[in-house]
């Protein structure tokens, strides 16, 4: 256990040239350059341009192909994924023949795509076959191309700077079979040697499991987890655009907010639940359960060793984070719900089916309420099912938000009173506010416009205040 294996993001990719020379090199004499496995992610925005943009939907080559009818936009999408990744590398590679390779590179994956699209669409013009039972290899295909793409280019860039960097492809570009995430990457890793060689490895790994089926695209944090467990990592490094704060330092104030610098895995659980990843749910069990504690630093802060994520408990009770996330309130009421077995189960069901995420739920006697996160033309369509199956209820949805707290152990410390007294002191108003008894958050119910102001309000009475020990002894 003398290596780590670290995580770079997209964000941060588009600056490997800079990261280069601070992070991965900085300082370092030959020795000290290895026994890091680096494993990136693709360049800032070429993720969106391959699948569809996350945040607006705006389709991308893969949501081009799927809805395609015949008119070929998909190949439109494709050459500008191309000449996007030529732009991308062309502005952190300054050797011209780097270029030409990372060039050469990118024509010859992006032709291979579409020679397959092209070929798998030939092939479902017979009726035997289905274009949409292939969408998800589809979608991995394509994916798997920006990974490729960023990690050939660091290596090249790596290997002009005098590193011994080695390209590993986990993409299973041309291979033949199908292995499990674990076959492929022992197979990728059998006769490396990190303490010789510095392994950049392809954040997209192409494995029987089919990642993106259920990670979706968090699946670079699965590979990354697994990598470090399989190669018995001393350490899991994921460098962010910034440290993990107390709060979002662009509503409460840059010299307000507070590095964490020690938390937990249960926060950083608490954390996903509330959209704000540490890391992926199913990466961080993946490193709990082989005993790999888990470093969230600053990639443009090399020298601060950032924030430990381990199974610790806290030395002291005490407030950690703030956040908060917009969502829907989902609520069924019923006279005559009262004694009556099924409506949960109802309710989750066509959740399920609708592929809601539930953040938070609460109910009495005869209402059932749900906090969820999705769009209000899901909300739409979970309504009118739960109305079919209860014609007697009321179903109504409303948009809210959910400003929480988060600490490893927040007893003793009146974090649900006093975040109440904090949200009131502001002028505002929460419509519902719930702790449980495990004390690692809390959580209050707001208008989707107060949500700003309450975190803000939150962190001053909570973070920013001195004298925790003293205000929980009161």
């Amino acid at each position: 256990m003398t290596h780590t294996v670290e995580k770079i993001g997209g964000t941060s990719m588009s600056r490997i040239d800079e990261l280069c020379d601070a992070l991965i090199i900085g300082e370092r004499d030959e020795a000290d350059l290895y026994g890091r496995i680096f494993v990136v992610s693709a360049f800032g925005g070429i993720t969106n341009l391959l699948l569809e943009h996350k945040k607006s939907g705006e389709p991308g080559a893969f949501a081009a192909f799927a809805n395609d009818d015949s008119d070929h936009g998909w190949h439109d999408r494709l050459d500008k994924v191309a000449g996007a990744m030529t732009e991308a590398h062309a502005r952190v590679l300054d050797n011209p023949a780097d270029i030409e390779r990372a060039d050469a590179f990118v024509r010859d994956r992006v032709l291979g795509a579409r020679n397959c699209l092209i070929d798998l669409q030939r092939l479902c013009s017979y009726g035997h076959f289905r274009l949409s039972e292939h969408m998800g290899q589809t979608r991995e295909l394509l994916s798997g191309l920006g990974e490729a793409h960023s990690a050939f280019v660091t290596t090249l860039m790596l290997q002009r700077a005098g590193v011994n960097a080695r390209f590993v492809d986990l993409s299973g570009w041309r291979d033949e079979g199908d292995v499990s995430l674990d076959e492929r990457i022992n197979t990728a890793m059998d006769g490396v040697d990190p303490a010789v060689e510095m392994p950049i490895v392809t954040g997209y790994a192409q494995c029987a499991e089919g990642l993106m089926g259920e990670y979706d695209r968090g699946y670079s944090e699965v590979t990354f987890s697994r990598l470090a467990a399989l190669t018995g990592a001393r350490e899991a490094i994921i460098h962010k655009e910034f440290h993990l704060s107390s709060a979002d330092p662009n509503l409460v104030g840059h010299d307000a907010v507070k590095k964490l610098g020690r938390t937990n895995y249960d926060v950083a659980d608490q954390l996903s639940n509330l959209g704000m990843e540490a890391i992926h749910p199913k990466a961080a069990k993946t490193l709990r359960q082989a005993e790999v504690p888990l470093r969230v630093t600053n990639a443009f802060d090399p020298s601060d060793p950032g924030t430990l994520i381990d199974d610790q408990p806290a030395e002291e009770p005490g407030v950690e984070i703030v956040t908060g996330l917009d969502l829907f309130a989902l609520e069924l009421f019923e006279q005559d719900m009262v004694g009556v077995k099924g409506y949960d189960a109802t309710i989750l069901d066509v959740l399920t089916r609708h592929d809601v995420r539930i953040v938070a739920k609460v109910s009495n006697a005869n209402t059932i309420t749900h906090y969820v996160d999705a769009s209000l033309k899901t909300m739409r369509r979970v309504e009118k099912d739960l109305a079919a199956r209860y014609p007697a209820a009321e179903i109504s949805s409303r948009a809210v938000s959910m400003a929480a707290v988060v600490g490893r152990d927040l007893s003793g410390l009146s974090v649900l009173t006093r975040g109440l007294i904090a949200i009131a002191g502001a002028g505002l108003e929460a419509i519902g506010a719930s702790q449980g008894p495990r004390n690692v958050d809390v959580q209050f119910i707001l208008e989707r416009e107060a949500l700003k102001p309450a975190i803000a309000a939150l962190h001053r009475a909570l973070v920013e205040t001195t004298g925790l020990k003293l205000a929980r002894a009161a």
